[in-house]
């Protein structure tokens, strides 16, 4: 199975390709080009570059959320319309899977914390399983900050891109993850999709959307308005 995985969460995006769960292919988004702008031409890259055409892309893989609201829209827009253009499967990966997915096997519990804007943050704990390596245990969660450090038991780790900004305060017990596993890779979403794909999930084209953490600030002052958002 041919995939191309797209991972725009965060500033600094990517894409890659991958044949039966080998990533063949990774490249980063340009981080100075807004992700509208960088997102189809460092795929088409990305295509020459491995000798693909778009036709031979099976699965179309992206990083549904938790995010940044534009990245978000941006990537599964573009994922599902590069997959009804070719005919192919598509897959929302959850941005904290793909953020536990390269966690060293020494880690038993991990957290994982993506900036959620205004103080808070969307943070979701693992453990370690079986063979299927972390576990989710519940679904993402908006917190504050402030909590969320609280609640951080000695002896457990942490990730997430969050951690560029917040490092010094997480507690000394608490151990953090290398800094280049903060950022979900596009590399990653591949790696996931597939073996989620091959373990018999299956998203809708029609239905699959961006997972939000909270309404947009223009959504909430409609809402509070009692109007559309202009």
């Amino acid at each position: 199975m041919n995939i191309l995985a797209l991972e725009t969460t965060d500033r600094t995006g990517g894409v890659a390709v991958a044949h039966d769960g080998e990533v063949l292919l990774e490249i980063g988004l340009a981080e100075d080009v807004r992700s509208a702008q960088s997102l189809a031409p460092s795929i088409r890259e990305l295509l020459d570059r491995v000798g693909w055409q778009p036709a031979d892309v099976d699965l179309v893989a992206v990083t549904v959320g938790p995010g940044s609201f534009t990245g978000l829209r941006i990537g599964v827009a573009t994922a599902k319309a590069f997959a009804y253009a070719v005919g192919a499967e598509v897959l929302g990966a959850d941005t904290h899977e793909v953020l536990a997915w390269p966690c060293p096997p020494e880690v038993s519990h991990l957290h994982t914390v993506v900036d959620a804007q205004r103080g808070q943050v969307a943070a979701r704990r693992f453990q370690r399983g079986d063979v299927r390596g972390l576990i989710p245990q519940g679904d993402s969660e908006l917190t504050d900050l402030d909590a969320w450090l609280a609640s951080l038991r000695p002896g457990a780790s942490v990730t997430g891109p969050m951690l560029s900004r917040i490092a010094s305060r997480i507690p000394a017990s608490v151990h953090t993850l290398a800094a280049e596993l903060w950022r979900p890779r596009a590399g990653n979403v591949a790696r996931l999709a597939h073996r989620q794909y091959s373990a018999g999930r299956r998203d809708d084209l029609w239905r699959l959307v961006p997972v939000y953490t909270r309404l947009s600030a223009a959504e909430e002052k409609a809402r509070h308005h009692g109007g559309p958002p202009g």
